[in-house]
């Protein structure tokens, strides 16, 4: 199944991109409580590993930052830390993560984001033809070419995939 065929109001993810003419390609699916990415790549049929969540965690100081991992991977918070000179990385609750952002969790995209705050990137994630991520609605990934988070987002790379 290639995703449902349905108008998508435009979110502030897409219209960021709209506004700087980066083509995007919406897919639809029907959003599952706790289903992640595994359920959204399933219904796609895309493979999980170019799915890529957008994770709004915090440093020791509670500031703000934003992790792209790949679907099926986890983050060392502590390499994270390590990488970026922060004492430790933790997530942040969702209802903070929903304030810094303006985006409902399991909608969370990094694109047109309430709070700028640093954004990190799997750098594996920039190897991937296409990759699938939020468009900023529960049940709605947009697939783009993974440069648009460097140029775009300043997307800094990592390597904290466990």
């Amino acid at each position: 199944m290639a995703g449902k065929k349905a108008h998508v109001s435009e979110t502030p993810a897409t219209q960021a991109l709209r506004l700087r003419a980066i083509p995007v390609q919406l897919h639809v699916y029907d959003y599952v409580d706790h289903g992640g990415t595994a359920e959204s790549a399933r219904q796609l049929g895309v493979q999980e590993h170019a799915v890529i969540k957008t994770l709004v965690m915090q440093d020791e100081s509670a500031k703000p930052l934003i992790v792209l991992m790949h679907g099926d991977r986890s983050v060392s918070t502590k390499n994270l830390a390590r990488q970026i000179a922060r004492k430790s990385i933790e997530p942040c609750k969702p209802e903070v993560a929903q304030r810094h952002t303006g985006y409902q969790v399991g909608g969370t995209s990094p694109f047109g984001i309430r709070k700028q705050m640093p954004v990190y990137v799997e750098a594996s994630v920039l190897e991937l033809p296409i990759i699938y991520i939020n468009a900023g609605r529960r049940g709605c990934l947009m697939s783009i070419e993974p440069r648009v988070l460097v140029d775009l987002l300043a997307a800094q790379p990592v390597n904290c995939a466990l």
